[in-house]
């Protein structure tokens, strides 16, 4: 069931973007942990189901680079990661930081396939920026960084992302302080 954030006769402006650049490299840092602690794991369960001997083994003789296990748990666990925040409480840490939120039109939480419509459309501009600088070189520069700006910048309000999910990436108003006070009182 959707969780609602507020009224949906309630407009919150649109995040700029400037914040959402700033929560996308707060979160990107975030991800870096939670992909090498995955990454660990991985390994660690690999390690143990092979064999530690034979596992070293294929490891020297290089057996074990590009395989598709690890990219798959690696993309799935960064997928959890980022769904599970969007649709329980609209915010990331690096959203939480900076004070926007993502969810739909009416104010509700975004559910765990808009979720991975807004993660898969992302990810598919990332990865074609990524093959393209690996078998075109750095020319491709020229065109992907203007792809990746595109994919996260608000035309309208919207980005692709948000259009893809058909969600809002939305500023989160300050609390009020003069209530929190009552409150504590």
């Amino acid at each position: 069931m959707p969780r609602s954030f507020h009224n949906a006769e309630e407009l919150l402006p649109p995040a700029t973007a400037l914040k959402r650049a700033l929560a996308i490299t707060y979160d990107g840092l975030i991800s870096i942990a939670v992909l090498l602690v995955a990454t660990w794991a991985y390994t660690m369960i690999a390690g143990w189901i092979t064999g530690w001997e034979q596992y070293e083994q294929m490891a020297e003789a290089g057996e074990l680079e590009g395989g598709p296990g690890l990219t798959f748990t690696l993309f799935l666990v960064l997928y959890l990661f980022f769904a599970y925040f969007w649709t329980r409480i609209g915010q990331t840490l690096g959203m939480q930081v900076w004070r926007i939120r993502i969810e739909n039109l009416d104010g509700t939480s975004v559910s765990w396939t808009q979720a991975l419509l807004r993660y898969g459309s992302a990810a598919a501009v990332i990865v074609l920026t990524m093959i393209a600088a690996y078998y075109v070189g750095s020319l491709t520069l020229l065109l992907t960084v203007p792809a990746v700006i595109a994919l996260f910048y608000p035309i309208n309000g919207l980005s692709l992302t948000d259009r893809a999910s058909n969600s809002v990436v939305v500023a989160v108003p300050a609390p009020d302080k003069s209530k929190t006070a009552k409150n504590k009182k």
